[in-house]
């Protein structure tokens, strides 16, 4: 049995217990997609387990959706050295976390997508040493200092990357006022096969789309 598969089945169980379907089924398809209809506060499942195995579709924002990672010429994106150092955080993900892999992704001038597969149940993570790792350091326990993360799971792993990638640039010159990115970020739980065909579709056409996108700002 597929990953998907085994998690669509854990997913429609969870819905019938947290009563939290009316969220997935208000969620647009991935061609649809559009950020700015869902506010930061009613984004997550109430109640739902984001250390799951599935897949999630990741969306997270430079601050004030500025231009600071690229551009886009002739529906290509061409990453500057800050979109590059954010690539390199975000293909860094998989040796930080165990049971962790990268599927479709793209760099976007303000914005990046990607999708996250987990594999397993994680019970360990570098986690908060995503950033720049020791050439001896041990893998260590993700901080609490966020509160009670679970290691492993889509949040630890979002806010690890985040942070990853702020003190690299910030550490090289610095985004306007040190601060990178959006507060939060969105996902969407990819249901099945079909689906995650669909958003991998979107994002890989997403340089394409660029300035019929609900976050385009013109340079």
């Amino acid at each position: 049995m597929s990953i998907l598969r085994a998690f669509s089945t854990q997913l429609g169980d969870a819905r019938r217990l947290l009563h939290t379907a009316r969220y997935v089924n208000q969620m647009t398809t991935p061609n649809q997609y559009d950020p700015e209809q869902h506010h930061r506060c009613s984004i997550r499942l109430k109640g739902y387990d984001y250390s799951w195995p599935g897949a999630y579709f990741i969306t997270v924002c430079v601050h004030d959706k500025r231009c600071l990672l690229g551009k886009v010429v002739d529906g290509k994106m061409i990453s500057n050295r800050y979109g590059r150092v954010v690539a390199e955080c975000w293909q860094g993900i998989p040796a930080h976390f165990v049971g962790v892999t990268l599927d479709q992704w793209v760099i976007m001038p303000n914005h990046m997508h990607g999708i996250i597969m987990l594999a397993t149940r994680p019970t360990s993570a570098v986690g908060a040493r995503h950033a720049v790792p020791s050439v001896n350091a041990a893998p260590s326990r993700p901080r609490k200092q966020f509160g009670q993360s679970i290691p492993g799971s889509i949040p630890t792993i979002i806010r690890s990357f985040k942070s990853a990638a702020t003190k690299r640039i910030n550490e090289s010159g610095g985004a306007p006022g040190g601060k990178l990115w959006q507060r939060n970020y969105w996902e969407h739980i990819v249901r099945d096969e079909m689906e995650l065909h669909h958003v991998r579709e979107y994002i890989q056409h997403n340089p394409i789309r660029w300035e019929s996108d609900r976050l385009y700002r013109s340079p």
